[in-house]
């Protein structure tokens, strides 16, 4: 269990567009970009082997890539190195943090000076929705799976916990970058279910013209 006083002031940063990293989640990775092979390489030689993502900002009119101010530290808990020198990676959230600056160097990745205060929630145990109407929520979601022609294990995510059930839809659907980044954001896990009975609700309006699920 990571504490706050345990959190780096500088991190790597991985920026991948769509990609949703959440705390006590895992998030499987292929990494295989020779700079993001020397960002892995490197972060396995610090004690947190921490890497962050987070997702690319494009603003019009601006030269290169920028980046949200919120993104999501993960551990390197597995890895596995391929014969052609790539990796296979899955990192645990650990904990948001908020961009406070680029930090200028010599290696091929970016990084950046970070700042962990007001996510000492994301250090902590399972977090609970009390409001959360779980027939309902599941309703929906077969409702969704249905319009988008997929398939899952309908037994298995029936018994999942709250904060499983909905950080795994949340970082496996697939929802536009700022969706992900709404998501992400939410100050909590009540808050988060919303969002994304939100996005699945519009999904359902917009692909076959049913009223929104109330």
């Amino acid at each position: 269990m990571f504490k706050a006083a345990d959190l780096p002031e500088t991190l790597a940063v991985f920026p991948l567009p769509g990609a949703l990293m959440l705390p006590r989640a895992r998030l499987p990775l292929h990494i295989f970009e020779p700079r993001y092979l020397a960002m892995l390489d490197d972060a396995l030689k610090t004690p947190e082997r921490l890497i962050g993502m987070i997702q690319p900002n494009e603003v019009p009119g601006r030269e290169g890539s920028g980046l949200h101010t919120i993104g999501c530290a993960g551990r390197i808990t597995q890895f596995t190195e391929t014969d052609d020198n790539r990796y296979l990676i899955t990192l645990s959230g650990i904990s948001r943090f908020r961009v406070l600056q680029e930090v200028e160097g010599f290696a091929p990745y970016r990084r950046c000076q970070v700042q962990w205060d007001g996510f000492e929630r994301d250090l902590g145990g399972t977090e609970t929705d009390p409001g959360f109407q779980r027939p309902a929520f599941m309703d929906l979601l077969q409702r969704y799976f249905e319009q988008r022609d997929l398939s899952t294990d309908w037994e298995t995510l029936k018994d999942a916990d709250d904060e499983l059930l909905i950080n795994s839809l949340s970082m496996l659907l697939e929802f536009g970058a700022e969706d992900k980044q709404a998501l992400l954001e939410a100050p909590s896990l009540t808050t988060r279910r919303e969002t994304l009975v939100t996005l699945m609700e519009f999904s359902l309006r917009s692909g076959d013209g049913e009223d929104l699920i109330q």
